[in-house]
């Protein structure tokens, strides 16, 4: 079967739909209508707000099934997996300035120190250059 084309979703065209096109069919949340709202259903899985175990275990069956039929790759084997950052997003965030973490001090106190010992540019610095700029003083 070939996939549908994507078309903008209006308040009518949702209302329109019936609930067993919805991820979420009681909340009537995740329309699986195209790909994009699948690949859409898939990113804010974890976003969808009073839903019970069971109903995510169902939702999670019918974006399996919509994903097939309308060409959507997903890697995920459970929806426990849907939302959650990826060991290749957790590795790439980049790693903490140790001087920041162990200066124990607000923003508004480093740049209270910077105003008083008269560093420049203290007022475009982030915590974290507050920091730097005091050590080196």
């Amino acid at each position: 079967m070939a996939a549908k084309k994507t078309t903008a979703l209006d308040a009518a065209a949702r209302d329109a739909m019936p609930d067993s096109e919805f991820a979420f069919p009681r909340l009537r949340k995740e329309p699986l209508h195209d790909a994009s709202h699948v690949r859409n259903a898939i990113a804010r899985f974890d976003q969808v707000r009073d839903a019970t175990d069971a109903e995510r275990d169902e939702a999670f069956r019918r974006i399996q099934r919509a994903a097939r039929r309308l060409g959507v790759q997903m890697t995920e084997t459970s929806w426990r997996e849907l939302g959650k950052p990826t060991k290749r997003m957790k590795s790439s965030s980049k790693p903490r300035d140790p001087g920041v973490a162990r200066s124990g001090r607000t923003k508004a106190e480093l740049y209270a120190e910077a105003r008083d010992r008269g560093v420049a540019g203290r007022s475009t610095m982030t915590k974290a250059e507050l920091v730097r700029a005091l050590q080196k003083r």
